[in-house]
């Protein structure tokens, strides 16, 4: 099987270039998705984290405060090392061993969509890695189209690795500037040569 990793910058376009990877045939998992199950109630990363972040990160039915939690750990970096020491190796465990299952099930290859890639040192697990990037002011209009304040986008840009590094380290990059169909152009010319 091969797999590829895909990463790049916040708001870059990770989500839509998944998208069309999965419409090309490929097996896909988000360590988004599998961070938001993580913290779901019940699940043992939640209590860890009501432990390590007090109540308060919690809603009154014991979800937790999404907003709170980013307002916190994005100001501290003291604190997002603290929350990345409970999600970062659970999301580790769960994309390896959806990966092992689809080396048993014989697919021909899969992507996995991790945003902190080379942050989690997690490059070597991985035959290509795909970065998405546009440039800094597509980037912002896209954050600000979230609803996110100036200071919440420049937090969580400085939370990841440069763009440019990402970009540099990967064995291809798709530009996501522009119509979608130049994307979805670009993404099936990396495919050919994989």
């Amino acid at each position: 099987m091969k797999l590829c990793g895909l990463t790049g910058g916040v708001g870059m376009g990770k989500s839509t270039a998944a998208g069309f990877l999965l419409q090309s045939g490929a097996r896909v998992v988000d360590t988004d998705d599998l961070a938001r199950d993580l913290v779901q109630p019940g699940q043992p990363a939640l209590a860890e984290i009501k432990k390590a972040f007090g109540a308060c990160v919690l809603s009154a039915d014991g979800s937790l405060r999404r907003p709170e939690l980013a307002r916190r750990v994005f100001s501290d970096p003291a604190a997002r090392q603290k929350l990345e020491a409970i999600l970062h190796p659970r999301i580790r465990e769960r994309w390896q061993t959806l990966v092992e299952q689809w080396r048993t099930e014989n697919i021909p290859w899969g992507v996995v969509v991790i945003p902190l890639l080379y942050e989690t040192q997690a490059e070597s697990s991985f035959d290509k890695i795909i970065c998405v990037a546009c440039s800094p002011a597509s980037q912002q209009q896209r954050l600000q189209t979230r609803g996110w304040s100036p200071e919440q986008i420049q937090q969580r840009i400085a939370s990841q690795l440069p763009v440019e590094q990402k970009m540099a380290r990967a064995h291809f990059v798709l530009w996501t500037e522009g119509a979608l169909e130049v994307s979805r152009q670009q993404l099936a010319a990396i495919l050919r040569k994989l």
